[in-house]
Parts: C-alpha cells; sequence; structure tokens
C-alpha cells in the first residue's frame, strides 16, 4: 500500500512520536510511505535517515492556502492509498483534499479534551477511518456521542531494535553520573508537572530511600514545576539520590540504565508510550491505575497498577520492586508483552487489517 503521512507539527509531543514510529513502521512492513513535515521538526529529523520519502512544509493552522497547495501537489503526484494525520490543525485540510483527489483518508487523535463541537460531529463521519490511541480514549469519545463504528483503537507502535537492554550502556549512564553499579535505579520520564504525579514519586521514592540504600532516581524531562521539585531535592537529606537530567532529545538509551520505570500520573492519560518503551527495554513499570496507563501493562506480570497520589502504596511498591528476581523476572516478560502487543510488526499489520476492512 501506499501512505502519504502528513504532520508538519514542530513541536516534541506524543502524537509525534507515534506518527514517527508509525511511519518507521509502515516502511518497515514494506509499504511504499512519504511524509510531509515541517522541515526542522522532530519529525522531519527523526525520519530524515528512514526509508520514508520527506517533503517540506507547514500549517500554521487549519486555514493556511500554502500548507494546502503543499498537501494537494504531493498527494496529486505520489497519488496514495490513504492519506494519514495526526494533529488538529491539519484535519480539515485532509479532509478536504481527500475529497477533491479522492483519496480515503485515516486520522488519529491522541487527547481526549473534545474538539470544537461541529469538528468533534464531522470529522469521525467524513473521515474514512477515524482512530483513538487507546480504549480509554475510544470509551472517551463514545460518551459524547461518536458512533461506536466509527473509532477505531490502534496503540503505539515501538521498534524493538530500538528499544532494547544494553549492560554496557547502563554502566556507562551510571558511570557519567556517579552511580554504582549495583544501584537500584528507580526512573521517571516525562514532564514534570503535578498532574504527572511527580510529587507523589519524589515522596515516595525518597521515603523508599530511607529503606533501601542503593536505591537512586534517575529524572528525565522537564516543565513548570521542574524547579520547585529540584528545590525539594536540593533541602532534603536523601536530595543527592536525585539526578535530574532535564529535557533529553532522545532518551531510548537511559532505559537501560533503569531497574524500574515510574508511570505516576494523578490526571488521566490518553494511552502512555513510556510504559510501553520502558517495558521493551525490558524494564517493569508501576503505573497509575488511571485512564489509559493499564492498556500498556500486565499488571503482576510487566509491572503494578498503583493507587494515584497514593505515597504509601507507591513506596511500598517501589521497594518490592527492589527485589532483583522479582525485577529481572518481569522485566523478561515486559519484553514479550511489547513484542506481541505493541511491536511494529504487529502494529503495522493492524492498521492494514483496519484500513481493509469495509
Amino acid at each position: 500500500m501506499k501512505f502519504l503521512f502528513v504532520g508538519t507539527n514542530p513541536e516534541n509531543t506524543g502524537g509525534a512520536t507515534h506518527f514517527v514510529a508509525l511511519a518507521q513502521a509502515m516502511a518497515e512492513a514494506g509499504h511504499e510511505v512519504s511524509v510531509v513535515a515541517y522541515p526542522v521538526g522532530l519529525i522531519a529529523q527523526e525520519l530524515a535517515h528512514s526509508d520514508v520519502r520527506l517533503h517540506g512544509a507547514a500549517f500554521r493552522n487549519a486555514l493556511d492556502l500554502r500548507g494546502y497547495a503543499k498537501v494537494f501537489a504531493v498527494t496529486k503526484q505520489f497519488r496514495p492509498d490513504w492519506l494519514v494525520g495526526n494533529f488538529g490543525k491539519e484535519y480539515w485540510p485532509l479532509i478536504v483534499i481527500g475529497r477533491l483527489l479522492s483519496v480515503p483518508v485515516a486520522l488519529f487523535r491522541h487527547r481526549t479534551p473534545p474538539m470544537r463541537p461541529l469538528s468533534a460531529y464531522l470529522l469521525p463521519r467524513l473521515a474514512q477511518r477515524f482512530f483513538a490511541v487507546s480504549k480509554n480514549a475510544r470509551n472517551f469519545y463514545l460518551e459524547r456521542g461518536v458512533p461506536a463504528a466509527l473509532v477505531q483503537v490502534l496503540y503505539n507502535p515501538v521498534s524493538l531494535a530500538r528499544y532494547r537492554p544494553d549492560a554496557q550502556q547502563r554502566s556507562a549512564i551510571l558511570r557519567t553520573l556517579g552511580i554504582s553499579d549495583d544501584a537500584i535505579v528507580l526512573g521517571y520520564s516525562g514532564r514534570m508537572h503535578g498532574g504527572k504525579g511527580i510529587f507523589t514519586l519524589f515522596e515516595a521514592a525518597t521515603a523508599a530511600m530511607a529503606q533501601e540504600p542503593r536505591l537512586h532516581c534517575l529524572w528525565l524531562g522537564d516543565g513548570p514545576e521542574a524547579e520547585e521539585l529540584r528545590a525539594r531535592a536540593a533541602s532534603h537529606p536523601m536530595g543527592s539520590r536525585h539526578h535530574f537530567l532535564g529535557w533529553i532529545h532522545d532518551v531510548h538509551p537511559y532505559y537501560s540504565a533503569m531497574s524500574m520505570l515510574a508511570f505516576p500520573s494523578i490526571a488521566s492519560e490518553t494511552f502512555g508510550r513510556v510504559s510501553i518503551e520502558a517495558q521493551a527495554a525490558g524494564i517493569p513499570v508501576l503505573g497509575s491505575d488511571v485512564g489509559g496507563i493499564p492498556e500498556t501493562l500486565m499488571p503482576g506480570v510487566t509491572g503494578l497498577l498503583l493507587p494515584p497520589g497514593d505515597v504509601d502504596a507507591w513506596r511500598d511498591a517501589i521497594l518490592a520492586m527492589c527485589d532483583a528476581s522479582r525485577r529481572q523476572a518481569m522485566g523478561a516478560a515486559a519484553r514479550d508483552y511489547v513484542r506481541e502487543h505493541f511491536s511494529t510488526s504487529v502494529i503495522a499489520a493492524e492498521f492494514v487489517r483496519i484500513l481493509a476492512n469495509r
């Protein structure tokens, strides 16, 4: 099949990461893939050395005529079997161009906040396929009146070749941080704000450190409350065992340095790609039982689901995961779980199946 993916969002977002992973997955599966992307954005950078053809363009908004002209020209020349869009400002342009050139359109919605009423009503009905990235998100749309037959679920794909355990990489990263090889490293990767549960995690991890001297916490990310979190660590006796690396463009090497990943969100998450990335790297996950997070792991097998905001429960779970035999068994099961449910080959095949199903 031939796919034209359109994603001119220049920002580093979960939607952009999904866009890149799905485009790569389809190319790896042997499909012909072209991409319209912002020339110097994350998507273009990530796909520059892959088996896709890149075209530079941008949509400042849904009425940007230059964006329409570029996508129209590429679509007319390439004649794809499907136009694929991930970002709100491109939904209507793709619907219009698809109708003009008789090319079916598949749209992905990564957020559960409602679209404007007219768009929320029309887009799932006008697109030939409308995808949610989790069952939790799908239920959200159904509750707001979108017919069940119009909303499909396709999870984020993850490359097992890219996300994998690497003992040498672990040692190198820990050495640069001044952490010993026998340390137990609890990792966090994401935005630094209260809705992500970072303060719950800090309190729970710090309490666990008082009982487990080998425990360290590795923080990857930035955000509006990063400084407050660093300040709390700086004033705490256990603060030196909290390591803040800030925003990291490519986090995948750092999963190897982790012994477990925490996903402690208090606010609802649409899905939770970081969870499946960590599991692909053989890392068990401690996740909040909220939103789409439960769909990303197998409780008791590849990780644990915990009540959001419950410091004591998180402390106890962190300490339980400090047991090496339990952690290693879950890590091995986690990689197998991702291979079966979220690997690029599995998701690419499911995408084609849904598109072909009339």
